[in-house]
């Protein structure tokens, strides 16, 4: 059993490797790159550093909508220490894909002494959340863009689809699950528990962490304020993307405006869904297709566009990791408090770290 479960492991980094390889295959074959890098070294530095500080904003905006969430848990909970464990957890899938979200949990439950069901609950539903504005976000890009969207996409229209099937059932189970909680726990545990014990702890802590997840939202107040940090969230992708086409002059290779900033964020965020580290490779196929096949820009500045800005998103995730964790250690050494580490997360907070 432990041979298997390591063979699992490493095969998922093979897969992720080889996908890394083959959508970067994709995405610059026939392209100049000497070119593609010579663009990029024209960049305006101005441009450069209101794009970072757009993009940070854009992710304190995440840990903020985040706070509210998990308020009805623990209301004075630290943005420091939230906005830290979003930009750990980006970090981490930077590296190894779909991790970040465990340990984002993992690493806010340690520091805000939540238990780790609840965390890990309330980022399935941030997630489903997410999915749900992507989906209306790529519907909005449908009108935004001036030609048939669905014509030049057409693998969207499936997407949106199965995306909103897929949001519908989620929705109604997680409510379902906390409306009739108790009557379907209890029956579904004593079934579970006569064909196996082991198997049925596993599914009732799975349960327990979507439960606890979802009733983190309560009221109509916090629920206002979610949607609200939502679609500022989204603007401010959307803008960030904008930015990112001023910082390499595009405007002289075609026009651009906010509309095609957001059809452009909507449509490259399909990118980042393969499992690939931060998005490596599927992320600059995508890009490139959109802003070539959609927009009409050459190959050089559209491949310019995707190495700079995913470039730039690896540095100051993996680096804002790297910072965030030896701030938060310092400041949690002079209360007296424990440092975290990618190992000790994983203990409760009734073990020593």
């Amino acid at each position: 059993m432990i041979f298997d479960k390591k063979n699992s492991k490493y095969s998922g980094y093979v897969i992720s490797a080889v996908l890394t390889v083959a959508f970067l295959y994709l995405a610059f074959r026939g392209i100049d790159l000497r070119k593609a890098f010579g663009l990029i070294a024209d960049t305006s530095f101005i441009w450069l550093a209101i794009y970072i500080l757009i993009f940070v904003l854009s992710h304190y905006v995440r840990a903020l909508r985040w706070k509210i969430m998990i308020q009805p848990i623990k209301n004075d909970a630290s943005s420091l220490n939230i906005f830290g464990a979003v930009m750990l957890g980006y970090g981490v899938n930077c590296v190894l894909p779909r991790l970040g979200e465990l340990y984002r949990g993992l690493f806010l439950g340690k520091w805000e002494k939540i238990s780790r069901s609840t965390m890990l609950g309330s980022i399935v539903v941030e997630r489903v959340i997410d999915i749900a504005a992507f989906g209306i976000a790529s519907i909005l890009s449908v009108y935004f863009y001036s030609g048939d969207l669905y014509t030049k996409i057409p693998w969207l229209r499936p997407a949106l689809t199965i995306g909103f099937v897929f949001i519908v059932v989620a929705v109604l189970l997680l409510y379902a699950l906390v409306k009739f909680q108790s009557h379907f726990s209890d029956k579904l545990f004593k079934f579970l528990d006569r064909m196996s014990p082991e198997f049925k702890n596993k599914i009732d802590d799975g349960f327990q962490t979507l439960v606890e997840g979802f009733a983190t939202i309560k009221g109509k107040k916090n629920i206002s304020k979610i949607i609200g940090f939502t679609v500022l969230m989204f603007y401010l992708y959307a803008l960030n993307t904008l930015v990112g086409f001023y910082m390499l002059g595009m405007e002289s290779y075609g026009v651009i405006d906010f509309k095609m900033a957001w059809v452009f964020m909507a449509i490259s965020a399909f990118g980042t869904l393969v499992p690939t580290p931060g998005g490596t490779g599927s992320y600059h196929m995508v890009s490139i297709f959109v802003l070539t096949q959609l927009y009409n820009f050459n190959f050089e500045i559209s491949a310019a566009y995707a190495i700079l800005t995913h470039f730039i998103q690896y540095i100051v995730f993996v680096g804002g990791t790297a910072l965030i964790l030896l701030l938060i250690n310092k400041l949690r050494k002079q209360r007296g408090e424990p440092k975290e580490n990618f190992v000790s997360v994983f203990k409760s907070n009734h073990e020593k770290a």
